[in-house]
């Protein structure tokens, strides 16, 4: 597998996460160990995954690390409605947040769908 830093989705994720921190850093001191932390874990684990999957051994490794960023994204997009609706962002960032999460997510499933259609591929040939 080529290099994570190579693959548009982890850029994607990575400057998203960029974000994330940049934004929770105005959350409410309370939720420092609650919503805050939660929200920097979902949005870290999509291009950390991303990454670790390019290390394993295989395709199927790496469709198992996507799959988990992929949750990790859905995880994120709930966060990020939530911090909206507790009013800890504007109305601009959640959009902009949002938008970054959905389409990584738009990326990812396709990239897992091709690792499961040579999987399948292989086993048939």
């Amino acid at each position: 597998m080529k290099s994570f830093k190579n693959l548009k989705v982890w850029e994607k994720s990575h400057t998203l996460v960029l974000a994330i921190y940049n934004v929770t850093a105005n959350f409410p001191k309370e939720e420092m160990y609650n919503l805050t932390s939660q929200i920097r874990r979902a949005a870290v684990s999509i291009p950390g995954n991303i990454a670790e999957g390019c290390g394993r051994g295989g395709d199927g490794e790496m469709k198992r690390f996507l799959q988990i960023s992929m949750g990790s994204a859905s995880e994120l997009e709930y966060f990020l409605q939530l911090s909206y609706e507790l009013k800890y962002l504007s109305e601009t960032d959640y959009a902009a947040l949002s938008e970054g999460v959905i389409e990584i997510k738009k990326m990812l499933a396709p990239f897992i769908h091709k690792l499961t259609i040579e999987k399948y591929q292989r086993i048939e040939a």
